[in-house]
């Protein structure tokens, strides 16, 4: 029997060719996670065969959030079609019941109600279920639900592991079958004593070369009729239930996603030490902590895990702090403005009124068990590899090159950079003191060594209604580079594309979509001094 075009798009072929899909999105977002994002020797070995020319491919690598929505819709767009097709299929099994088919016909008798098939067979039930959930993550995916309550999404989202063990369990109900003997029974054969039994009339040339039905059954031979071969049947079709094979195509990536899970388990096993906890202006606090043998560069993030604050939900921050040979301490600063971060303050800080900073020795209960996952590499790391980098931070997003900063201040020689331009936009004036200090040291120690258009600092306060300044005479060298409301990017880019012919910009956003679209236009422009932005952006769930 021909397959329709429904069967067709619910066969077996079409579902390996969607998992095979799956397996290979999953394969390279478990090579770019596990290679490039851990601190194993295969890391640095990964950035010697791409070398400084293969920049494209290593930003291509980074853009592992699109990748994932990539390989989610996939996913839902294939299955959509998939469940389609067996619907309008569990229909015509009740429709067009037929007694003669009953090895392949789902249904058990003519009119079958087909919700019957659907909620009382084992394909038709876990396929229900893989919806249900599949349909659950979607829509706690969406930006609105993610941002109000990120704890439906993060729970939701987990429910992929069911999903996967449904989808195995989806195909042993034997549903999709296959014939055994197609040697004897070849699809188009002529079936003359079948055809006989149900009188139906043979075509008059067929009736000539075969009057009689055969003696004792088939016969499987071939008749010359009107210039061409017939193949006569042999005997009656014979069909058997698919082998599962579901298994074979995602048991590889699960288990290279559990063996991940496990590596990072291990890594993160043993807790870290806090030092200090500072409370900054805006609603922003500074963790600073120690772990024995933790190792991390300019840009990177970790995961923060606090039981006592949720015993599955744990968050990236990005390190504004990264250890040295001779400095091992290192921190993440965190804006309050969610329920995880509001609880975790409230464990870390004592009550309003008291001291800012609360050191562990003189308080060694107040600070809970935290654990740390990392650390992960993130776009900002190639920042220190060019020669000119732009990095724009908008409010909080300046916590990445907060670490850059900071190691520049250490030493900026061994790096190949030598001009950064920083650009920091804030909704109100409180918001610079986050790294005040850290502009202002730095700024000094340049200056210093004779090295003052090394950094380029602009800060511009979007929001205000008059003309204000950093409070404090030690922070004068910021006052002179505070600029009241919002930057003027293309006559920024003009300006930066003039001071560096010829050269290549890395240019690296880390704030507002708005912003980050303007960059990406910019960056992709052409200009009439021949030099080159390349453009780099962090991206948040």
């Amino acid at each position: 029997m021909a397959l329709s075009w429904r069967s067709w798009l619910a066969n077996e072929g079409v579902k390996h060719l969607c998992l095979l899909i799956w397996l290979s999105l999953n394969v390279l977002l478990f090579w770019k996670t596990f290679l490039l994002y851990n601190q194993g020797p295969e890391y640095y070995y990964l950035h010697q065969m791409l070398g400084v020319a293969s920049r494209r491919t290593r930003r291509l690598l980074d853009k592992s959030r699109t990748f994932h929505i990539t390989c989610g819709i996939t996913i839902c767009i294939f299955s959509g079609v998939h469940v389609a097709a067996h619907l309008v299929n569990a229909l015509n099994f009740s429709v067009n019941y037929n007694e003669n088919f009953l090895e392949i016909n789902a249904a058990r008798y003519r009119d079958e109600d087909p919700r019957k098939l659907l909620f009382t067979t084992v394909p038709g039930l876990t396929g229900v279920c893989m919806v249900l959930v599949l349909f659950l993550m979607i829509t706690a995916s969406t930006y609105a639900i993610r941002v109000s309550n990120y704890d439906i999404f993060w729970y939701t989202h987990n429910l992929f592991f069911v999903f996967y063990v449904l989808l195995m369990l989806h195909v042993s109900g034997g549903l999709l079958k296959y014939q055994t003997n197609l040697d004897a029974h070849p699809p188009g054969c002529l079936s003359p004593n079948r055809t006989r039994q149900l009188n139906i009339p043979l075509p008059e040339y067929f009736s000539e070369h075969v009057p009689e039905p055969f003696p004792g059954g088939f016969v499987n031979s071939e008749l010359f009729i009107q210039n061409k071969f017939v193949k006569i049947c042999a005997e009656e079709p014979k069909f058997q239930a698919n082998f599962p094979q579901t298994w074979l195509w995602i048991s590889l990536p699960l288990c290279l996603y559990c063996a991940e899970r496990l590596y990072r388990c291990i890594r993160s096993n043993k807790p870290v030490t806090i030092i200090s906890v500072i409370s900054h202006p805006s609603d922003v606090m500074e963790v600073r902590m120690i772990k024995e043998n933790f190792k991390a560069r300019p840009g990177q993030y970790i995961i923060l895990h606090c039981p006592r604050v949720s015993a599955l939900e744990n968050h990236p921050f990005t390190l504004t702090m990264c250890p040295t040979p001779t400095k091992a301490i290192f921190g993440v600063h965190l804006k309050i403005v969610g329920d995880w971060t509001e609880r975790f303050r409230d464990l870390l800080l004592p009550p309003s009124g008291q001291d800012s900073e609360i050191l562990p020795f003189i308080q060694p209960r107040n600070y809970p068990k935290l654990y740390i996952d990392g650390p992960f590499g993130s776009p900002f790391e190639e920042s220190l590899n060019y020669e000119v980098s732009l990095c724009v931070a908008g409010g909080i997003g300046v916590t990445p090159f907060a670490s850059i900063l900071n190691t520049l201040l250490d030493d900026w020689r061994p790096y190949k950079l030598r001009r950064l331009y920083f650009i920091w936009v804030c909704r109100d004036i409180q918001s610079f003191h986050w790294f005040a200090d850290l502009l202002c040291v730095l700024h000094n120690k340049l200056w210093q060594e004779n090295r003052p258009d090394y950094v380029n600092i602009q800060l511009y306060l979007s929001q205000t209604d008059g003309i204000q300044k950093i409070i404090g005479e030690k922070y004068q060298a910021l006052n002179s580079r505070l600029f009241i409301g919002r930057p003027q990017w293309k006559l920024l880019f003009d300006e930066i594309a003039k001071c560096n012919r010829g050269k290549t910009v890395g240019v690296f956003c880390c704030g507002p979509s708005s912003i980050s679209k303007t960059l990406h236009q910019l960056s992709n422009q052409n200009n009439a001094y021949g030099t080159r932005f390349e453009y780099n952006k962090e991206s948040f769930s």
